[in-house]
């Protein structure tokens, strides 16, 4: 069987939260190589990359014939929330073939994975990470796949489970099937010089976002990911930003920062400044750490070490800064509180750390803070999130997060 892969030429026209500049696809590498260590064909298509219009991807398209058309649901790598664009996903399913298999992925697709479904016209939408089981598609019942959620005559067949990849098996990519060169973005820096890249170390354990810092990571080998780094200094990259929703620390990970240490390469990453130690930050320093960029909470949040108001908190941000020339902490606001005005701000900002303003978080369709506030999520679950959030920058005016007034959904494109 054929699979391609496809990331679509992203539109940015008053974007919120979204970096505009190409970023490496990395779960679409990723089901690549497992797609071909399984036996199936496959192809990655990335349209932003290559700047290419709807009918130049399709006679790629048309000459690869592919049987599974799948499609990513978001720009990869935004902060805090990704504007749905669910108008050009449908433009770009309805248009690339019609005789494939139609497959969402990513956030949408985990999400509401019955209203993306609808709104695309696509016949699958895999909740979770997607790396493994897509090349189950051909091969297994799709009731018997985790994740996986189709639509049929007899309407949205939704699964509950979450697909789960073992970081184990996702071995070195090789960039042999991308044209890395194509772009240069230093993802997290403010300077344009430098060649950039992206890559992943691990991801958390499945379940409540703050909860599972407690439970661990799940990382790849340390071994593969240096094969990753090599492969791209050996192309002139020369800066990588991890795209870890948080950057963990553990032996493995010492273990890669002594051996970047090593290497004529910067990094740049997100993390939870409470799990390190002036010990582990110095290995960070020594690794050529160029961008830190940590989340910090109010009282309100369910992990105290995290809070903003502990004061080993802002030590461990004003020693980082000393090591690495980009320190900023974001603001979140907790769910009970209003606004922050830390006594801490003025300490941090003397000593280097970029403090961003005050903002909440984003209430996701499907997730339980949605619910809370709304119940569950209905055809209009993004719109409404969107104009609750909004909504909340409606009296204090933009912040850090959010630059300008954004338009309404609905003013930005067509969902219904």
């Amino acid at each position: 069987m054929k699979f391609a892969l496809v990331n679509p030429a992203w539109e940015f026209r008053e974007a919120t939260f979204i970096c505009p500049q190409p970023h490496y696809p990395l779960p679409l590498l990723f089901a690549f190589e497992r797609l071909r260590a399984a036996g199936q064909e496959a192809m990655v298509l990335d349209a932003q990359l290559g700047k290419l219009s709807l009918a130049q991807a399709k006679r790629r398209l048309d000459r690869f014939k592919p049987d599974y058309l799948v499609v990513a649901t978001s720009p990869y790598l935004f902060r805090p929330c990704p504007p749905p664009q669910f108008g050009l996903l449908r433009n770009w399913l309805a248009e690339l073939d019609q005789m494939a298999i139609k497959v969402a992925i990513g956030p949408l697709a985990s999400l509401t994975p019955a209203l993306t479904m609808r709104r695309l016209d696509c016949h699958v939408a895999i909740r979770g990470e997607p790396e493994e089981v897509l090349a189950e598609l051909p091969l297994r019942p799709w009731s018997e796949i985790e994740g996986c959620c189709w639509m049929d005559k007899d309407g949205a067949h939704i699964s509950p489970s979450l697909a789960r990849s073992n970081m184990r098996n996702l071995g070195a990519l090789s960039f042999d099937n991308y044209d890395l060169e194509l772009r240069r973005h230093c993802h997290g820096l403010v300077s344009t010089g430098g060649h950039g890249g992206e890559l992943e170390l691990a991801r958390k354990a499945q379940g409540n976002s703050n909860e599972t810092v407690l439970r661990g990571f799940r990382e790849r080998d340390v071994q593969q990911v240096l094969k990753e780094i090599d492969a791209l200094v050996a192309r002139g990259v020369d800066y990588i930003y991890w795209t870890d929703e948080i950057f963990p620390v553990s032996r493995n990970v010492e273990h890669l920062l002594d051996e970047i240490a090593k290497r004529p390469i910067r990094i740049g990453l997100r993390t939870r400044i409470d799990l390190w130690t002036e010990e582990t930050v110095d290995l960070l320093g020594r690794a050529h750490c160029v961008s830190l960029e940590c989340d910090s909470e109010n009282d309100s949040q369910p992990i105290p070490g995290g809070r903003l108001s502990n004061p080993r908190v802002c030590e461990l941000l004003i020693y980082a800064r000393k090591q690495i020339p980009s320190v900023q902490v974001n603001l979140i606001l907790g769910k009970r509180d209003e606004q922050m005005h830390p006594s801490s701000w003025q300490g941090l900002k003397r000593g280097g750390v970029r403090v961003s303003e005050s903002a909440p978080r984003f209430p996701y369709p499907g997730t339980s803070r949605y619910e809370q506030i709304f119940g569950p999520p209905d055809e209009y679950a993004w719109e409404r999130a969107y104009h609750y959030y909004f909504d909340l920058f409606h009296d204090q005016g933009s912040s850090d997060f959010q630059p300008h007034t954004p338009p309404t959904i609905e003013g930005r494109e067509c969902t219904f």
